[in-house]
């Protein structure tokens, strides 16, 4: 087939790296530019040093329509500024990696409507997608711990997540909590019961469950903080999420492991384990692993995923292979860190 030609807006950051050692060895792509304003001109590998031998592609300044999809890789807020103040051609399929499109209410470019990319939860819609907005990386490890409950009408109105994320999960740009003397030896809470994913992970959850939600008239974050209760942290590694969720359930340790297999039986990349896990299982790939017990009439389940692979990029390009018919795990049978 002819290989398709990808453009990405953002490249210089962790998830444009990601991208780019993805793509790079992607059997059915060429990467036409890698835009980065305050790079132009440098090498790639230059800026995310471990390419050094893998490519000789520079940054670029600029970017044009003569492509097949668009990456966008910017911060949250920018890529809505960035479609805004650029005219991109009908034919050019677009996922961002954002949040500024996730939202059914807020969903819409050039009169068409960004499908939410969570291949897991609506793989069939987003084949025939013209725009994806690749979910979030806590959102995505949690509604992947949830989707066989709610497909299942089993959600009960209390969810409790305790989700910690490793330092690439606050992006490239320094900040006080992201610096290396705060960070080491170190572990915070942030954003606790008010974290923003928390209106995708619902809204999806909604979908499958109808009334799931409370229809109380307010906000869709107030109205997702009376249903999940999460506790986000900032871990002291630098990639991957575990999700720690309990609910109440009547489900037999037994229903729930068949349940969830049964889901998951045709999804490529999301595999349920009877034994414990623990993150560098996931580390470097674009695996989810999850892991149920049953605790009296709790029902315990552990999520684990690579919050920049799964998480995004790696995800990204499964939507990508998605939208162009191509097998759904080309180029991202990645392997883990095992020690």
């Amino acid at each position: 087939m002819t290989k398709l030609k990808i453009g990405i807006i953002g490249s210089a950051g962790y998830t444009g790296g990601e991208l780019l050692r993805i793509l790079i060895y992607h059997p059915y792509v060429d990467i036409a530019f890698a835009h980065s304003a305050s790079n132009a001109g440098n090498k790639v590998s230059d800026v995310h040093t471990d390419l050094l031998g893998d490519t000789d592609l520079r940054f670029s300044d600029m970017h044009h329509n003569d492509i097949d999809v668009l990456f966008l890789c910017v911060g949250h807020g920018d890529a809505r500024k960035f479609l805004e103040a650029n005219v991109i051609e009908p034919h050019v399929r677009i996922v961002d990696l954002s949040q500024d499109y996730r939202l059914s209410d807020n969903s819409v470019y050039q009169g068409v409507s960004f499908v939410y990319g969570l291949p897991e939860l609506q793989r069939e819609i987003i084949c025939t997608a013209r725009y994806v907005a690749n979910p979030g990386c806590f959102a995505t490890g949690i509604q992947l711990a949830l989707l066989p409950l709610a497909a299942n009408g089993l959600l009960p109105n209390q969810v409790h997540v305790n989700a910690t994320t490793g330092a690439t999960g606050a992006g490239q740009k320094p900040s006080a909590t992201s610096h290396f003397s705060w960070r080491n030896n170190n572990l915070s809470v942030y954003k606790a019961f008010t974290h923003q994913h928390l209106q995708e992970i619902t809204e999806s959850l909604e979908t499958l469950q109808p009334g799931f939600l409370p229809a109380d008239g307010s906000s869709l974050l107030q109205r997702a903080q009376q249903r999940i209760n999460m506790i986000p942290q900032r871990g002291d590694f630098t990639r991957g999420i575990l999700s720690a969720i309990y609910l109440d359930s009547e489900l037999s340790e037994t229903e729930a492991y068949a349940l969830y297999e049964a889901y998951y039986a045709s999804h490529p990349f999301t595999h349920v384990s009877k034994k414990a896990i623990d993150l560098k299982q996931v580390v470097n790939t674009n695996k989810c692993l999850l892991h149920v017990e049953q605790h009296g009439d709790k029902l315990f389940i552990v999520s684990i995923i690579d919050n920049l692979l799964k998480g995004a990029s790696g995800q990204a390009v499964q939507n990508m292979n998605l939208l162009f018919g191509l097998e759904e795990t080309a180029g991202l049978r990645l392997k883990s860190v095992a020690f």
